[in-house]
């Protein structure tokens, strides 16, 4: 009987259906939207030029708002995460945390040229709410693959996830470019297309509040987060090879928030692409993501976790180089396209070994603790962008290379790492 089932079907937990996996990937696809959108490609790109009327300091103030963002994350993720844990809430929190970043994104609205703090402000807001759903949403994983397959379930949702924000970024350009031939500047289309991203959020996130199941069991034992968060590093010795993996990330991950935060800054003030030639150009990286996400979370499960993983980060590495050397826009594309290919496998790679490595019955709790590492990542890698750039006067080419440093440290932590010891470790729990 197993053998004429369906491969994808194998794929999954006994009693998880297809529908409940889609539903779990349009939460993917209808977040993507926001940083694609708010974070990546049009709002980044309009705080500097716009809103900040390209002042130096932009390029420190824009990193430094997000840091603070995922700085609160940080602080909170691991205790709501053991909260959820040990309330089986992790839904309840999910649709509280996709109402915040839902309603403070449609917030930028209101944002002018000059309103420094109110774009400030609400972008950290709504990253906040993001950085917190997008935790408990990765927690949901454990529960649907099978333990074997993290790789290929969690590379369908991220590949999935790029799509939504191929969706939302073209539903943004087609209005841009409508509101461009009516002959209205950025200061009206730009807060016009937070709007959109916000409703699509809101849209495209419903089928998993409708199917997505909690199935985890409220925990009769209950005690303070912070006391099992303090057990659990406590106990971290138990679980060696996940914690040097969470060191990993923090390095790696620090160059890949470079990236995705200062991507469309880099093309518009080095390359001096056009905004809507930005647009394209994320467009299609979007698509070269989720071509990414899906092939190597089949690699991933084919060859093994930290091959996998050896080889996305050789990629990027290879990635910052061709983009430091670019002086044209085919040099550029050809960068842009290869760190699309490494961000959707990276991404879906790093939170397979996690939940591969995470022991069962407290999957938020160290989604958490992934959480936690992804967020400072996103705290160092562009402050320090920022600051080189800020040091070098403005020199965002010199302040890439910040980036190709934090993939070859990730690179380096690498080896050492045993996937099935830490497995072994994880069923012990």
């Amino acid at each position: 009987m197993a053998s004429s089932s369906p491969p994808s079907r194998r794929a999954l937990a006994p009693d998880v259906s297809l529908r409940e996996v889609w539903a779990w990937s349009m939460y993917d696809f209808a977040n993507s939207g926001y940083t694609t959108v708010v974070i990546t490609a049009v709002f980044s790109a309009y705080f500097v030029g716009a809103v900040a009327h390209k002042a130096p300091w932009a390029a420190l103030a824009w990193p430094a708002a997000l840091s603070l963002s995922y700085l609160l994350t940080i602080l909170t993720a691991p205790p709501i995460g053991a909260w959820a844990d040990a309330h089986a809430a992790k839904k309840q929190l999910l649709f509280l945390s996709t109402v915040g970043c839902v309603v403070f994104t449609a917030g930028l609205w209101f944002v002018a040229p000059g309103a420094v703090v109110l774009a400030l402000v609400l972008v950290g807001i709504s990253n906040y709410f993001f950085s917190t759903g997008e935790n408990l949403i990765a927690a949901f994983l454990p529960e649907l693959a099978d333990s074997h397959a993290m790789g290929r379930v969690s590379g369908w949702g991220w590949a999935f996830g790029y799509l939504g924000g191929l969706v939302s970024l073209g539903a943004c350009l087609a209005y841009i470019t409508w509101a461009g031939a009516q002959g209205q500047p950025a200061a009206r289309f730009v807060p016009a297309t937070m709007v959109i991203t916000a409703v699509l959020f809101a849209v495209f996130a419903a089928p998993t509040f409708l199917f997505l199941k909690e199935r985890a069991q409220p925990q009769p034992n209950l005690e303070s987060p912070w006391a099992r968060l303090l057990r659990t590093f406590h106990e971290s010795a138990r679980f060696a090879d996940l914690r040097r993996f969470l060191i990993c990330i923090l390095f790696y991950q620090a160059g890949i928030m470079i990236v995705i935060q200062f991507a469309a800054i880099y093309a518009q003030q080095v390359m001096k692409f056009s905004q809507q030639q930005t647009i394209v150009l994320i467009l299609v990286v979007n698509v070269t993501a989720a071509v990414g996400a899906f092939a190597f979370g089949y690699l991933q499960d084919a060859v093994g976790h930290m091959r996998s993983m050896v080889l996305i980060l050789l990629g990027w590495i290879v990635m910052i180089g061709t983009a430091y050397f670019a002086n044209d826009a085919p040099t550029f594309w050809v960068a842009a396209n290869l760190a699309g290919l490494c961000m959707g496998s990276s991404q879906a790679a790093g939170r397979a070994v996690v939940g591969f490595l995470s022991p069962r019955a407290r999957e938020a709790e160290f989604f958490g603790l992934w959480g936690f590492a992804v967020k400072a990542a996103s705290i160092v890698g562009p402050l320090t962008y920022g600051g080189v750039v800020l040091f070098f006067a403005g020199n965002y080419r010199i302040g890439i290379l910040t980036a190709a440093a934090y993939f070859v440290i990730g690179l380096a932590l690498l080896a050492g790492i045993d996937v099935e010891r830490g497995r072994k470790a994880a069923l012990l729990g």
